[in-house]
C-alpha cells in the first residue's frame, strides 16, 4: 500500500512524488494512495508539472 503523509504537495519535491507512481510511472489512484479527493488532485497536478519539466518520467524506463 502507498498510504504516506504527506505535508507539502509541490512539483519541487520530486523525490516525494516517485512513491506515488508505480513501476510504468502512471499515478497511482486514490485508493492505494489514501488521499482526500482534493489532494489527489494537487498530486497530480505536481506529477504532471514535474514531468514537463523533466523531473518525472513520462515512460517507464525499459
Amino acid at each position: 500500500m502507498a498510504r504516506k503523509r504527506i505535508t507539502d504537495i509541490s512539483y519541487k519535491n520530486f523525490e516525494e512524488l516517485k512513491f506515488f507512481l508505480n513501476d510504468r510511472a502512471r499515478i497511482l489512484p486514490r485508493k492505494r494512495t489514501g488521499l482526500s479527493a482534493k489532494n489527489q488532485r494537487k498530486l497530480a497536478v505536481a506529477i504532471k508539472r514535474a514531468r514537463h519539466l523533466g523531473l518525472l518520467p513520462f515512460k517507464p524506463r525499459i
